[in-house]
C-alpha cells in the first residue's frame, strides 16, 4: 500500500515559530512539550496542505508571527501515491494565501487530489453537544476528504444564498430577480447534499467492516423544514415555492444550509449528545478512524492525522489501542501532548519531536 507523508516540515515566521524544521521518515510524529510551546501550531501548519483555511480556520494574515508580521512560509516534501511532492504555502504582508505545488501555481482543490489530512482537536470536543453549524462543518471536511470538489460547489451555493437572501432582505417580490441565483443554488445544493450521503456511507462501511477498540457511532442527515428535495430541479421548484415565506423571515430556510448531523452511540442506543465527555470523545475518535480508513480505500493510502492533546480523554487502554490502530492503518499521525510518557505505548513505533517556548520563540528539536 502506498503511504501519504510529510518527509519534510519548514515553518518561517509562522505563528510562534521564527523557523523550524522537521524531517521525518513516515513514522508517527509526537510533539511533546509544556502548554503554549507551539505544538498545535505545527499542527495548524500541516493542516494547511489540505484544502480550506486549516484546523483553526483562520486568515492568511493571522498566522503570521507577531510582532514581527512579516509574512509567513509553510514548505513541504509530501511522499503521496508514489511520487514526491514539494508544496510552498504562504502570505506576504497583508496578501492572501498562496500555493505552488512542483514549482507552479496551484489551486486548493488541486492540493486536495494529492494529499487527504484529517484531524480532531480539543475545540472538537464539544461537537455533539453546540450547534448544527459546527457539525455541518465537521461533515464537509470528512466529505470533502472524499469529494475535494465538494469545496468549490459549497462556495458556489453559498455565493448564490448570499445575494438571494440580500433580495429576500430588501423585500424584492419580482420573481425575475430570483431565478438565476435559485438555479445557481438549486444545482449546488443538489451536488453539496449527494456528495454529504455518499462520505456517510462511506463512513458506515468502513465502521461495519472494522476491528476496533471505539464504539460505533450511528449518523443521520437530518434536515429542518420537511427534509432536502433529492434533485437540482425539486430544490429549484421548493425554493420558489418557499419564496413567500423566506420574504417574511428575511433569509433562505430551507437547503443544506439547514442540516445537521445526528450521532447515535450504537451499542447503547444512546444520543451522542447524551453520552459521557469520555464516550464523546470515543465516538469522535472512532469517526476519524473511520473516515481513515475510508479514505484508505478510496483514494488508495491513508491520510495525515492530526491529533491534537488526543490524549486527554482517553484512559490507558484505548489511548493504546488508538495508537495500536494508527499505526495498522499505515497512516503519518502528527500528535501533541505535554509529556512523552502519554506515548510510551507507541515506542520506536513514532519519532519524537520537542517543542519548547524560549524567550517568546518556539523551538523544534528532535530526538529520534
Amino acid at each position: 500500500m502506498s503511504q501519504l507523508a510529510l518527509t519534510e516540515l519548514t515553518l518561517s515566521h509562522f505563528r510562534s515559530h521564527r523557523h523550524g524544521r522537521i524531517e521525518s521518515d513516515g513514522r508517527p510524529v509526537v510533539l511533546h512539550g509544556p502548554n503554549g510551546a507551539g505544538k498545535t501550531n505545527v499542527l495548524e501548519a500541516v493542516s494547511l496542505f489540505s484544502p480550506g483555511r486549516g484546523l483553526r480556520r483562520a486568515a492568511a494574515q493571522e498566522m503570521a508571527r507577531r510582532p514581527e508580521a512579516l509574512g509567513w512560509k509553510v514548505t513541504g516534501v509530501l511522499r503521496s501515491l508514489h511520487q514526491i511532492h514539494e508544496i510552498e504555502i504562504w502570505s506576504e504582508p497583508g496578501g492572501a494565501r498562496q500555493l505552488k505545488i512542483d514549482g507552479k501555481t496551484a489551486t486548493q482543490v488541486a492540493l486536495g487530489r494529492i494529499a487527504r489530512v484529517l484531524w480532531l482537536v480539543p475545540a472538537m470536543d464539544r461537537l455533539w453537544i453546540e450547534g448544527a453549524e459546527g457539525r455541518r462543518r465537521f461533515l464537509d471536511r470528512m466529505t470533502m476528504s472524499f469529494i475535494p470538489d465538494h469545496a468549490e460547489a459549497s462556495l458556489t451555493y453559498e455565493k448564490a444564498m448570499r445575494e438571494r437572501n440580500r433580495l429576500l432582505k430588501d423585500q424584492q417580490r419580482d420573481a425575475h430577480w430570483y431565478g438565476a441565483l435559485e438555479g445557481q443554488m438549486a444545482k449546488a445544493g443538489a451536488a453539496i447534499h449527494a456528495a454529504r450521503l455518499r462520505a456517510l456511507g462511506l463512513l458506515a462501511a468502513a465502521q461495519d467492516e472494522a476491528q476496533t477498540a471505539f464504539p460505533h457511532a450511528d449518523l443521520e442527515l437530518a434536515h429542518r423544514e420537511g427534509g432536502m428535495p433529492q434533485s437540482a430541479e425539486e430544490f429549484a421548484a421548493a425554493l420558489a415555492e418557499n419564496r413567500r415565506r423566506d420574504l417574511y423571515a428575511g433569509r433562505t430556510l430551507i437547503g443544506p444550509h439547514r442540516a445537521d448531523l445526528v450521532g447515535t452511540y450504537r451499542a447503547k442506543g444512546v444520543a451522542a449528545r447524551d453520552c459521557s465527555t469520555g464516550e464523546q470523545k470515543a465516538l469522535l475518535v472512532s469517526l476519524i478512524l473511520a473516515n481513515a480508513r475510508a479514505l484508505t480505500a478510496d483514494f488508495g493510502a491513508p491520510p495525515l492525522l492530526l491529533l491534537d492533546e488526543v490524549a486527554a480523554h482517553l484512559d490507558a487502554a484505548r489511548r493504546h489501542a488508538l495508537y495500536d490502530e494508527i499505526c495498522a492503518l499505515g497512516a503519518q499521525a502528527w500528535m501533541t501532548g505535554t509529556g512523552p510518557e502519554q506515548f510510551a505505548e507507541l515506542g520506536a513505533r513514532a519519532m519524537s519531536v520537542e517543542v519548547r517556548e524560549e524567550a517568546g520563540v518556539s523551538t523544534i528539536s528532535t530526538s529520534g
